[in-house]
């Protein structure tokens, strides 16, 4: 599996190859998912090696109840070891499941996040559906996704850095080219904003907003079921 194989290497990478920016897109995020009065019960979808899904933990209130959901167990492995060093095991629990079809129940989640990993949905629609189905009545829907600025020069020079760049120091450090080969053409092909908020519509959601960061190169997705 392709995450299995870059999982040693995938958060130095994510920092090294960001500038470090990508803490400061999911520090934006976190606040619009945690409430610091509440106890919430929340669902990390693709969470990967838990980066996000402990940056929540960090922030949420006691009692609060993190649930991260990944295909990869390479992926997951490298997550739990960082839940345990982080002292956050009694708050998170890292689990292996299709974010396709979430092995939870109908209304199970006050708040659903993605960081990073809607845009490696096979079916975008049906993931969506999902996230929509395991969220509670009134619940919101986080998901922050790389995206393509569209500034003519800002996409020139990202095309170069992502097409060019990212897959020669990618391809080194991990040992795996096509991999970061893959992650840039996955964002490449991502549904524009507009065209993404009448997906996620269509999934069920309402009053589906967008915030741009970074001259566009990440954008937010909010939505309440």
């Amino acid at each position: 599996m392709l995450f299995d194989s870059i999982a040693p290497e995938y958060d130095r990478l994510n920092h090294l190859l960001s500038l470090d920016i990508d803490k400061t897109w999911r520090r934006r995020a976190v606040r619009r998912i945690v409430d610091r009065q509440c106890p919430l019960n929340i669902l990390d979808v693709a969470c990967g090696t838990g980066d996000f899904t402990i940056a929540i933990a960090r922030k949420a209130a006691p009692g609060s109840r993190i649930t991260g959901l990944d295909l990869s167990e390479g992926m997951l492995g490298i997550g739990r070891e960082k839940v345990c060093k982080a002292g956050l095991s009694g708050a998170v629990s890292l689990e292996q499941g299709d974010s396709e079809d979430i092995p939870y129940g109908e209304g199970s989640f006050d708040r659903i996040s993605v960081a990073f990993g809607v845009r490696n949905f096979e079916h975008l629609d049906k993931g969506l559906e999902e996230m929509f189905r395991v969220l509670k009545t009134g619940g919101k829907a986080v998901i922050l996704e790389l995206s393509v600025p569209r500034n003519g020069i800002m996409l020139w020079l990202y095309k170069q850095y992502f097409l060019r760049i990212l897959p020669m120091i990618g391809g080194k450090i991990s040992g795996d080219r096509a991999a970061y080969e893959y992650l840039p053409a996955s964002v490449l092909r991502f549904p524009g904003p507009e065209k993404f908020k009448a997906i996620m519509e269509a999934a069920g959601f309402s009053d589906v907003r967008h915030k741009s960061f970074t001259f566009g190169i990440c954008r937010m997705y909010t939505g309440v079921k």
